[in-house]
């Protein structure tokens, strides 16, 4: 018996890609905060795309506090759903469509967020990555790193509890 044939890189790329963004665009939060997220295989990093409606503070320019907790929380909240639904999106069950027209998809709920503000969030792109520290079946720990022209000097990063959605069980 043959084994199937894999499928062309593009094609699984493509998935990868287009279920990326029903994730991200369906929370019109996200949307309005113009973050968006880069992919390289099953690694995400959230950028938050600059524009004068984040500063907080005018006179120093700083990005707001609430923009920077905001986005570390997205990118945590994002990075685990991705975690979670990446299994079922590498083996075809779940494609783009599924994720904007299926209630059943849902995303982790915010236990706790304690956000360290290490220093002014300057006038520019920022970046963000989520490592997930302990993802179980119903809750998952999350510690979360903010960054704009240096990896190696943050400006803010947080930790993060999450409770993890429950699939629907099938009742017969």
């Amino acid at each position: 018996m043959a084994r199937p044939r894999p499928e062309p890189m593009q094609v699984v790329k493509q998935r990868r890609d287009a279920a990326l963004k029903a994730l991200v665009e369906g929370v019109p939060y996200i949307r309005f905060l113009n973050i968006s997220f880069d992919r390289r295989g099953d690694e995400l990093t959230g950028v938050l795309n600059f524009d004068e409606k984040l500063i907080g503070n005018p006179f120093l320019p700083a990005i707001h506090g609430g923009v920077t907790a905001a986005f570390l929380e997205v990118t945590a909240v994002i990075t685990l759903s991705w975690e979670h639904l990446f299994p079922r999106i590498e083996s075809g069950e779940i494609d783009a469509e599924d994720i904007i027209s299926d209630h059943n998809i849902r995303f982790p709920k915010t236990i706790d967020f304690t956000v360290d503000y290490l220093r002014s969030g300057l006038p520019r792109d920022a970046y963000a990555r989520a490592f997930i520290s302990r993802a179980g079946r119903r809750y998952a720990s999350v510690r979360v790193e903010a960054w704009q022209d240096n990896h190696a000097k943050l400006f803010a990063q947080a930790t993060g509890h999450f409770l993890m959605p429950q699939e629907p069980s099938a009742k017969g």
